[in-house]
Parts: structure tokens; sequence; C-alpha cells
């Protein structure tokens, strides 16, 4: 439908530009054309003529990860360098000797030292004979062990934890 208030009229290829009181009316004439999307292969009507080539914002970034994939593949196969074969003769770092053999023993010999003097005891693991030597104090004492900090009772009797029951009592000795 052509508006009332028609000054004049414009006509180019496909569209037809009504022009009145400051606005602008385009009616699009019957002839459509159509594109085709260069990722889906559908057709589409475009939004901007003769530079849009995909039919949404989806197929074209598929298409960009897509370009990029396969180009950084065609890299990765131009980019392979053939291996060289390597000589059966060992070089001078592949050989062992006694003299290396003593300095890697002389280098632990010594960190261990460092290590063992300026660490303090309280600080160190426990070792097998530390264990060894709690089992064969708890084995000795039996079912009570003496409680150090605490004082005599009136009676003079000292204190001590029962292991059974995990309470302390007081005993003579």
């Amino acid at each position: 439908m052509v508006p009332r208030a028609t000054r004049n009229y414009h006509k180019t290829q496909k569209t037809i530009i009504y022009t009145s009181n400051k606005r602008l009316f385009y009616a699009k004439s019957m002839d459509q054309e159509f594109y085709t999307c260069k990722y889906c292969f559908k057709e589409f009507e475009p939004k901007r003529r003769r530079v849009q080539k995909y039919c949404s914002d989806t197929c074209r970034s598929k298409a960009h990860h897509a370009r990029k994939t396969i180009s950084h593949l065609t890299e990765k196969e131009t980019t392979k360098v053939p291996e060289e074969t390597k000589p059966d003769t060992k070089t001078k770092i592949d050989t062992v000797s006694f003299a290396g053999i003593g300095n890697a023993m002389i280098g632990n010999w010594a960190a261990d030292g460092v290590k063992h003097f300026l660490t303090p005891t309280e600080d160190k693991p426990a070792t097998r004979k530390d264990l060894q030597k709690l089992l064969k104090t708890f084995k000795l004492k039996g079912r009570y062990l003496p409680v150090n900090n605490a004082i005599k009772d009136a009676d003079g009797r000292s204190a001590f934890y029962d292991v059974e029951t995990g309470n302390i009592v007081y005993l003579y000795i």
C-alpha cells in the first residue's frame, strides 16, 4: 500500500522508497533475493546486502572455529621435521664413571649431614628405634603410667594414669 500523503517516490532495483512529511517508507518489491549460508547451506534473507555470508551468528562462529581447527591441523602436518637417526656411539654425558658415582655419594652425604646438624631434635621424624623405645617403656610400666607434673596427694601417693580405664589414680610407689 502506498501512503496517502505521498509527494514523490524513488524506484530502485529491488526497493521502492516513498517519502512524505519527514518520514521514509520502504516497500520491498515482490522479487526478494535469498542468499545461501556458507556454513549450513540453507537459504536466508540477508539483513545486510552483499556483506552477509552466514545466516546467523551461530553459523558464523562455527565456520570460524572450523577454519581455525583446519589451519591448526595443517600447520602441525607441515611443521613436522623428519627425525634424524642417532648414531650408536655414547657421548661423554651418557657414560657412567666411578668418579661421577663418588662425587654424587659425597654430595649426598654432605647434604644429609648439614640437614642433620641444622634440624632441631624435636623437629626430626621418629625413627624405628624411637618407636621401639616407646613400646618398651609402655610394656615395662604396664597398666599405670606416671604423671610427672602432678603433685602428691595428702597421703603421699603419686599420680598415675590408668591406661585401661583412662582415669588418673593415686598409688603408693
